[in-house]
C-alpha cells in the first residue's frame, strides 16, 4: 500500500529532475558548505542513480564535494546520464570493495578532516535535507546525527535483544548511547568520531559484511562519539520506484542479519560494556 501512495510524488519528482542540469555554472559557482557527501551504489540501480545525484546538486546549500564510489568491475557500465554529471562538484570514484561499507570508508581517507554526510542509493532527498542536517551539527559538533535512529536495546543479562526489538527505547529508558542512526535517511559524521578501526577491511568483512550501519556504531562508540537524531529534519525522502527490488535491507532485517552482525561485533568489541557503563 504504501508503495502504491509513493509512486505519484516519485514519478513527479523524477520527471522534474530529469529536466534539470547538475553541471551549470550557477549550480557550480554556489557557495559551499564544509561537507563532503558520500555514497555508493550497485549496478541495478545504476539506471536511476543519476535522479540521486541531481537531487543532491539541487540542495538548498551544496556541499564542498559529492562523491559516489563503485566497484571497479561497474566502470564501463555507467549510463550516460550519470556520467555527463561529474563536475568539479560530483566525481565517480572506483574501489576494489564489492560491500556498502565503501560509501564512508574511502572518502574518510581522502577527507580526514571533513564533515561527511553519507546518504542511500535510491532515494530523492528534499532540498533541505544537507542545510538542515549541518545546521544541527552547528549546534551539536562532535556528535554523529542521523536524520533517523533506532535504539539499541539490552535484555537484563546485557545481551543485546533482537534487531526488530531496537525500534523504541525498552520501557521507555533512553540511553545516549544506544541511538543508532540509519543511513538511508542521511547520517552527518564529525572528523575523527570513528575510530581508526574503521577501515580495517578484513575485519568488517568478517564481523560485519553487509551491515554498514552497524560497523560505523560500533566504530564511534570504540571512539566514545554518541549518536543523536536530528531534532529538525527535512522530510521523509522519497522512494524512486524499481530501484528497491535488490536490496541488503531484506536480509538484514527480513532474515534478522543484523542481529546477528550485531552480536559479532557486540562480542568482539565488548560493546554492551560501553554501551551499558553509566
Amino acid at each position: 500500500m504504501k508503495v502504491i501512495k509513493e509512486l505519484p510524488l516519485s514519478i513527479l519528482h523524477s520527471c522534474k529532475l530529469s529536466l534539470i542540469s547538475g553541471t551549470s555554472k550557477k549550480i557550480l559557482s554556489k557557495e559551499k558548505l564544509p561537507v563532503v557527501v558520500s555514497l555508493t551504489s550497485i549496478e541495478p540501480r545504476l539506471k536511476t542513480l543519476h535522479l540521486v545525484i541531481k537531487s543532491l546538486i539541487k540542495q538548498e546549500e551544496l556541499p564542498q564535494k559529492i562523491i559516489l564510489w563503485l566497484n571497479n568491475d561497474l566502470k564501463p557500465k555507467v549510463p550516460k546520464s550519470l556520467l555527463k554529471l561529474q563536475s568539479s562538484l560530483f566525481e565517480i570514484r572506483y574501489s576494489e570493495l564489492n560491500c556498502s561499507h565503501r560509501k564512508l570508508i574511502h572518502t574518510l581517507d581522502l577527507f580526514p578532516n571533513k564533515i561527511i554526510v553519507t546518504c542511500d542509493d535510491d532515494l530523492i532527498y528534499r532540498k533541505e535535507w544537507l542545510s538542515l542536517l549541518f545546521k544541527a551539527h552547528k549546534k551539536k559538533p562532535n556528535v554523529v546525527i542521523g536524520n533517523k535512529t533506532v535504539h539499541i536495546n539490552h535484555d537484563a543479562s546485557s545481551n543485546p535483544l533482537p534487531f526488530k526489538n531496537w525500534r523504541q527505547p525498552l520501557n521507555n529508558i533512553i540511553n545516549p548511547k544506544s541511538f543508532l542512526p540509519i543511513g538511508a535517511w542521511g547520517v552527518l559524521y564529525p572528523p575523527n568520531s570513528l575510530n581508526q578501526k574503521v577501515t580495517d577491511v578484513e575485519l568488517f568483512l568478517k564481523l560485519a559484511p553487509k551491515a554498514d550501519d552497524l560497523w560505523f556504531k560500533a566504530m564511534s562508540l570504540l571512539n566514545k562519539t554518541n549518536s543523536i537524531e536530528a531534532k529538525e529534519k527535512a522530510r521523509e525522502p522519497i522512494p524512486i520506484i524499481g530501484s528497491q527490488k535488490v536490496s541488503l535491507k531484506k536480509d538484514n532485517i527480513g532474515k534478522d542479519k543484523n542481529t546477528t552482525q550485531w552480536i559479532n561485533l557486540s562480542n568482539h568489541f565488548n560493546l554492551a560494556s560501553l554501551i551499558l557503563t553509566k
